[in-house]
């Protein structure tokens, strides 16, 4: 009993002694930001660019006239004292670039109209003659595994996969794809119509019908979602998506030819995609060809360029504040609060405070 007692005694002491540890979480405040400060790195006459990627320190851009530039970066704030080059990818014809990657060193364009050409360092690695091709966009899975997608040819979207690092590529049957509606196509506005998290991708299609093709499995397999976004004549549906992470995504566009019209033209999802709701309707942005979620911000923060200007929100697309006037077609993040965009005559380093 005497040691029943000393035990019961000890353990009283013990859970006394215990402090109640919780863990305490930081909780996110999104910013607000006010400005953005626009840095020009390449201005031309000449330059048109609709595909630009940031990856592994690499800054690459493909333009409507078949060159490319890179600079690579030697740390993030340091891209002006990169070196520049250009080359011709094609001496035999001159290639309308409107999408490109860069993946375990090497860099991928992809050229608009037919003959499609896929380009892999210089070396064409895939070619499409058929009158209908055109490529809107591209990005890959991991080092061995990427996607483009084009306009359909037949009864469904152009998709064509690699599965060993960009040395063949090859187009999936529309028998495993969702068979495409009347006037339903993709727009080669900014080389954003593809969103991919982790194995799952989804693909922006606009025109006369606008909707979310989605795969699970890095396109074995396919769904397809409705969307409300503005849509039913041939310049109008998404012209861009991005995903936060596997449920948070965002598609903008509208008319290009009606820039200011703000009318279903945002939209958003909260499970993946299976569903959307219009957000911001009557409000500014119009048109836009180019959204992405700022990383490292929760979902909460985004940026949409168009060449009727630069916009920001702070609460997942509800509300959008107007940055700038000046306009690009598109824009990659390298960090949450550097970005670099492309478009007519110019290539900038945009800096968000």
């Amino acid at each position: 009993m005497k040691y029943k007692i000393i035990l019961i005694l000890f353990l009283i002491v013990c859970f006394s002694c215990k402090k109640d540890i919780k863990k305490t979480e930081v909780e996110f405040t999104p910013r607000d930001i006010k400005e953005v400060e626009i840095g020009l790195l390449l201005q031309d006459s000449t330059l048109n660019v609709r595909a630009l990627e940031v990856n592994e320190g690499r800054v690459i851009a493909a333009t409507s006239n078949g060159e490319i530039y890179r600079m690579i970066l030697s740390h993030m704030d340091s891209f002006e004292k990169g070196n520049y080059f250009k080359y011709e990818e094609d001496s035999l014809q001159v290639n309308n670039f409107r999408a490109s990657a860069f993946q375990g060193d090497y860099s991928y364009t992809l050229s608009i109209g037919s003959p499609a050409k896929l380009f892999k360092d210089g070396e064409l690695v895939y070619q499409e003659n058929h009158e209908k091709a055109f490529y809107d966009s591209m990005d890959f899975w991991n080092d061995k595994e990427g996607i483009a997608i084009g306009d359909p040819t037949d009864d469904c979207m152009s998709v064509i996969i690699t599965r060993d690092g960009g040395a063949t590529w090859t187009k999936l049957p529309c028998d495993v794809l969702p068979k495409a509606k009347e006037g339903e196509a993709a727009f080669a506005a900014s080389d954003t119509n593809i969103a991919i998290v982790g194995d799952k991708t989804w693909v922006a299609t606009g025109g006369k019908a606008s909707r979310v093709l989605f795969s699970p499995n890095k396109g074995k397999t396919w769904d397809v979602f409705e969307t409300p976004i503005i849509q039913g004549v041939e310049t109008t549906g998404m012209y861009s998506i991005d995903f936060y992470d596997e449920n948070n995504g965002f598609a903008i566009g509208g008319d290009y030819t009606k820039p200011e019209d703000n009318i279903a033209n945002k939209i958003k999802t909260k499970d993946g995609g299976k569903t959307w709701d219009l957000v911001a309707q009557y409000q500014n942005p119009g048109y836009r060809s180019c959204v992405q979620y700022i990383p490292n911000r929760k979902g909460e923060e985004l940026v949409v360029v168009g060449f009727k200007g630069i916009d920001y929100s702070n609460d997942a697309g509800i509300s959008w504040k107007h940055l700038s006037d000046e306009g690009f077609y598109t824009l990659r993040f390298v960090n949450d609060s550097v970005a670099y965009a492309a478009g007519s005559k110019r290539i900038a380093k945009l800096t968000f405070r």
